[in-house]
């Protein structure tokens, strides 16, 4: 479903990526690991288009280059098809949990009605449907978390790419996190692509990718 070729990164004098080529299944959750500078987060804003590679690389979704849409088709594209959580939520605190996973859907030109029932439904599948009205500051770091992933979920992406997900969130809150990552690949056959530094995340995946040095070293492949 992913495609990515030949990406490689420099930041001035240094360089980032090393002509990485990667697939990227649909349905399966990749986790993405290894040490710190390896180049994982830049690999993981390539692939969602949050950063350009250098000339010659690619990123195609379904056949679609990415690398030639434009600066506005560019942003529609990854408003409809790629969602993102990050280690820190990024919930805006003067909304509702309900509104803020409603935001998307708004941006991508759906009514406010059909937004918020949307928004409404996902929470109730992710445990939150006591929780609509709260916002961010009324609720714990776990849920949070999980209102991210159900605004990453909710213009039904091809893909959503998370960085450090569980690294703010106590042992519980890490399971009942990748619990979740797991049953959404299951029930509604959610792709993600997971940066991580925790082993018990990784562990759980379907295809684990170890960088190191701005390669990639080995790619995992688990049958389940």
């Amino acid at each position: 479903m992913l495609k990515a070729r030949n990406i490689s990164k420099r930041f001035g004098t240094l360089e980032v990526l090393k002509d990485i080529s990667l697939d990227i299944a649909s349905g399966k959750v990749t986790a993405i690991v290894g040490p710190s500078g390896a180049g994982k987060s830049t690999l993981l804003q390539i692939l969602g288009t949050l950063s350009a590679p250098e000339a010659g690389g690619s990123v195609s979704y379904d056949g679609t280059d990415t690398s030639k849409l434009g600066d506005k088709a560019l942003s529609h594209f990854r408003n409809e098809n790629i969602g993102f959580v990050f280690q820190a939520h990024r919930l805006l605190p003067e909304f509702t949990i309900e509104e803020n996973v409603a935001l998307p859907a708004l941006i991508a030109g759906k009514s406010r009605r059909e937004a918020m029932e949307a928004a409404r439904a996902l929470l109730e599948k992710l445990g939150l449907g006591q929780r609509l009205t709260h916002r961010p500051s009324e609720l714990s770091g776990g849920e949070c978390q999980r209102a991210a992933v159900a605004r990453a979920l909710i213009n039904r992406p091809k893909v959503v790419f998370a960085d450090e997900p569980t690294g703010s969130l106590d042992s519980r809150n890490r399971d009942e996190l990748q619990a979740l990552f797991l049953g959404l690949r299951d029930s509604m056959g959610a792709t993600f692509v997971i940066v991580t530094h925790d082993e018990t995340l990784a562990a759980g995946a379907d295809c684990t990718v170890h960088m190191a040095d701005g390669r990639i070293v080995k790619i995992e492949n688990k049958d389940r």
